[in-house]
């Protein structure tokens, strides 16, 4: 890491404004770095016959000229290795920050360790507050691979800040991915709880710029796996003996012509579906990951697939509307029905989202501010990652284009005639 150095010099003076009654002045030391400065008192005190301006000591072989000469060179040794201190760990000094450290302020700054540490305590008094039970682990996680990404590469168990720089970012990265075999999507959520612990050293003034300024992480291609509508008949055609899988095969319908997510749907109350005044029926609800309200108007087969469990074994309590198995127990059922449908891709609950804003929305018509609505994105931007373009979808386009503009433009052959002949004139 490279460190930057400053111009820095220490003066100790008298200050003759301040006579005490006895003729002594107070000695007040100066310290300068990169042409700033800033003074402290010493404590000490001289006449001023006794004091050499030039080397900054009391002249004489006294034993109180020895006691100050002492002093001051106490002074000058303890702010210079205070110096160096600050600028091997933080990259850069001050002379407020020399100050400080002279009168025991700043010495004890939390190094990178101590602020991970922090940092997962801090997440783990949020659960249920500021974030979920799931999304807790994540901390704990990141904070574990950093240590023996500490341990490997550089042979320390803790570093200060200062020595944070991209190099060092850099090399996590290409541990996490290289060493630990993640994807560019688990660097990348390895990387957040680090990122955070900078940025607080920085808006605490522990360092001087935030290194992930220079930091260009990979980036990530979203890959947004759906059914087609094919798949989607195939699946809704696959009946098993167990109860349970078939009620897995139809939460999974229900949310691809919903697009609600799993924990929405485990939450969904009676009070969220709400009649309108056309007699239609919609989900009104606030979702739990951002809290954004979502309006999702009911098709006709959710409505059946309502009215299929309303008074059965899986009908929910407390004025939840289904009682869902464990996301992960369902995950399994639907790579078993998958199979069983002759699909050929890794069926996960949460593609039901992707195939409701790909094939039942966009490739339908459904405009993407109405599809974003109804995804209760935070922002279309976020709706845009799901718009894939599917070959069916170019073609309905084109389609419809071309009956659009079908009696718009006539090329007439009198008219293609005169155009070649003037081609071929205007080559002669």
């Amino acid at each position: 890491m490279q460190i930057n150095r400053s111009t820095f010099g220490i003066l100790f003076y008298l200050n003759t404004s301040k006579t005490k009654k006895s003729g002594k002045c107070p000695i007040v030391g100066r310290i300068t770095v990169d042409g700033k400065s800033t003074t402290f008192s010493t404590g000490l005190d001289i006449l001023p016959e006794q004091w050499d301006a030039k080397s900054g000591l009391a002249v004489g072989k006294s034993k109180e000229a020895n006691g100050i000469n002492q002093q001051i060179e106490k002074y000058q040794t303890e702010i210079t290795e205070h110096y160096k201190t600050l600028v091997n760990d933080s990259g850069y000094v001050t002379a407020e920050s020399l100050k400080n450290a002279l009168r025991g302020i700043g010495l004890n700054q939390n190094t990178v360790m101590q602020e991970y540490v922090s940092l997962v305590e801090e997440k783990r008094k949020s659960i249920g507050i500021r974030i979920e039970a799931s999304t807790y682990p994540i901390y704990p996680t990141a904070l574990s691979h950093f240590k023996d990404f500490l341990r490997e590469k550089y042979s320390v168990d803790d570093i200060p800040f200062g020595k944070v720089d991209v190099a060092m970012i850099e090399a996590l990265a290409y541990y996490l991915k290289i060493d630990l075999r993640m994807t560019p999507r688990t660097v990348k959520t390895n990387m957040v709880p680090f990122r955070t612990i900078v940025k607080r050293a920085f808006h605490k003034g522990m360092i001087r710029q935030d290194p992930f300024f220079d930091y260009v992480p990979e980036r990530i291609m979203p890959k947004r796996p759906w059914l087609t509508n094919d798949e989607i008949t195939w699946l809704m055609n696959v009946h098993t003996k167990h109860a349970s899988w078939n009620f897995t095969r139809d939460m999974f319908i229900f949310s691809t012509f919903t697009g609600i997510t799993f924990i929405d749907l485990e939450n969904l109350k009676h009070t969220n579906i709400q009649a309108m005044e056309d007699g239609s029926l919609w989900i009104v609800l606030n979702r739990q990951k951002t809290g954004t309200a979502s309006y999702i108007p009911l098709l006709d087969i959710p409505k059946q697939i309502l009215e299929r469990y309303k008074d059965s074994e899986f009908a929910g309590t407390e004025g939840r509307v289904f009682k869902l198995q464990h996301h992960v127990c369902m995950n399994w059922q639907l790579k078993r029905l998958a199979k069983a449908a002759n699909i050929d891709k890794r069926l996960t609950f949460h593609m039901s989202r992707f195939t409701f804003a790909t094939t039942v929305c966009l490739t339908q018509g459904v405009p993407i501010e109405s599809l974003s609505q109804m995804m209760g994105h935070l922002s279309i931007k976020t709706t845009q990652i799901y718009a894939e373009v599917t070959r069916t979808k170019i073609d309905e386009d084109m389609t419809n284009l071309a009956k659009t503009i079908e009696s718009k433009y006539d090329l007439s052959d009198a008219l293609a005639k005169k155009r070649i002949r003037k081609v071929v004139f205007a080559n002669e």
